[in-house]
């Protein structure tokens, strides 16, 4: 229990569930059901939260003997046990086989495939599956959708076919060929040139508003959304509108004129052009979230500097906003959920492990095919969805698998499948699958029902 020094409590406590603690106005928690609480304590600008587990008090429980795989289920069942959870048993190779062919490569396992893996008696059959699934060309291509998806590759009435094509062609490229994600984005940020002769530059003719550019990019890379600091110091998070300003800063000097080709845009460095900041109007100097401002030198393009440290050690948020993504894939949810609403007030549901899987991105040089092999050969990962009494109500700390909503154009590739009736796409062979589709615009009565990018 703790409470407030002052006569008046000057700070703002809040709890992200009364269910199982209460906190009042004086900062003085109070025990309720069995669960867990996020109790926030916000004053001025400064904003600290600290995690609360509440057990009924003669709980009985034993920990089985359940096996681990690697450390991510080491800190799993940690969390596990501080919880007096018990996890469900391991998954069958029957829903083992069908869980990893739609997780890794977005399709189901033929009938060769499903009983050759049945019929294997060795002993790490699973690992070697995960191997070879990771080796086809299919989790790339599953992959690209994902990514095209937050990149918003799409044409439109700016952005021509020809333009999205060649953007899409070189993200497809740039995940085929395994390019560590931090050396792609870097490439993305800081791109010059036209939209046809350098098509990650069509980041920036897709979007032209230097503020939605700059949260567009906290909430992709970042898993942040700034947006509430745009005309206020955020409420339930750290950021300022001093900071959101100051971070739009290093896009306000970005260029743009039409090439030779009427369909193609020219991205350039002005290098002149500042952000005002609307109370007071004075100009934003560049200043990284949650970081120092940096040393620009005369002539640098501001992109190139943000790309740098974005992607860096320096910066704790990229790595594990990417590799949370990752999981939330391969789970239904991130350790943080929604993955892209990274702050204070919405902590990890389980902060040691949402660090170590962004310190092995790092340590993976951001291959994250590395990364799916570790999280598919978790013991966490395979287990069943069959629920206990114990862990029946947990929704957050992986003690069961869980019940998935599989994205429309794999939904709609799986049926083509099962039936033998695969769908025409515009642009696209007889035969061609639905995650091969490179304009988000395109659409079919089934993708606008369940689904597809341009309309999530």
């Amino acid at each position: 229990v703790q409470t407030c020094a002052l006569p008046i409590c000057l700070a703002l406590f809040l709890s992200n569930n009364d269910n199982s603690a209460k906190v009042d106005a004086d900062g003085r928690i109070t025990a309720e059901e069995r669960g867990e609480a996020f109790i926030m304590a916000r004053f001025h600008t400064f904003t600290i939260g600290v995690p609360f587990i509440t057990l009924p008090k003669d709980l009985k429980f034993a920990w089985p003997n359940v096996p681990e795989n690697n450390a991510i289920d080491t800190l799993v069942n940690t969390k596990l046990k501080k919880l007096r959870i018990e996890p469900s048993p391991t998954c069958t190779d029957e829903v083992f086989v069908r869980r990893v062919y739609l997780d890794i490569v977005g399709v189901l396992p033929t009938p060769d495939e499903y009983a050759r893996f049945l019929e294997s008696t060795l002993p790490n059959k699973r690992d070697l599956l995960v191997d070879e699934l990771l080796g086809r060309k299919e989790f790339a291509e599953l992959w690209v959708l994902k990514w095209a998806e937050l990149l918003q590759i799409r044409s439109s009435n700016d952005v021509s076919k020809k333009a999205m094509l060649l953007y899409y062609t070189w993200l497809q490229e740039k995940i085929a060929k395994n390019v560590p994600t931090d050396e792609w984005v870097r490439e993305l940020l800081g791109a010059n040139g036209g939209t046809f002769k350098n098509p990650p530059t069509n980041y920036y003719q897709t979007e032209r508003d230097i503020l939605k550019v700059t949260e567009n990019i906290a909430q992709v890379f970042m898993g942040m959304r700034i947006q509430c600091a745009q005309c206020h110091n955020h409420p339930f998070d750290r950021w300022t509108m001093d900071d959101y300003y100051s971070f739009a800063a290093f896009f306000a000097q970005v260029g743009r004129k039409q090439g030779e080709d009427y369909r193609e845009l020219v991205v350039f460095d002005r290098g002149g052009g500042e952000v005002r900041h609307p109370v007071g109007g004075r100009n934003m100097p560049p200043k990284f979230l949650g970081a120092a401002a940096p040393t620009i030198p005369a002539g640098a393009d501001r992109r190139e500097v943000l790309a740098q440290w974005l992607t860096s050690p320096e910066n704790p948020y990229f790595a594990t906003s990417i590799a949370n993504r990752v999981w939330a894939h391969f789970f239904g949810r991130g350790i943080i959920e929604p993955v892209d609403d990274i702050r204070v007030s919405n902590p990890p549901s389980n902060p040691e492990l949402f660090q170590e899987l962004g310190a092995k991105l790092k340590e993976y040089k951001f291959d994250f095919k590395n990364l799916v092999r570790d999280i598919c050969n978790s013991e966490a990962y395979q287990r069943s969805s069959e629920r206990n009494e114990s862990n029946a109500a947990d929704e957050q700390n992986f003690a069961h698998a869980s019940a998935r909503r599989i994205p429309a154009e794999q939904l709609l590739d799986c049926i083509g499948q099962a039936t033998g009736l695969p769908d025409k796409f515009q642009g696209l062979p007889l035969g061609a699958r639905a995650v091969q589709i490179a304009d988000g615009q395109t659409r079919n009565y089934f993708l606008t029902t369940f689904g597809d990018r341009k309309s999530t």
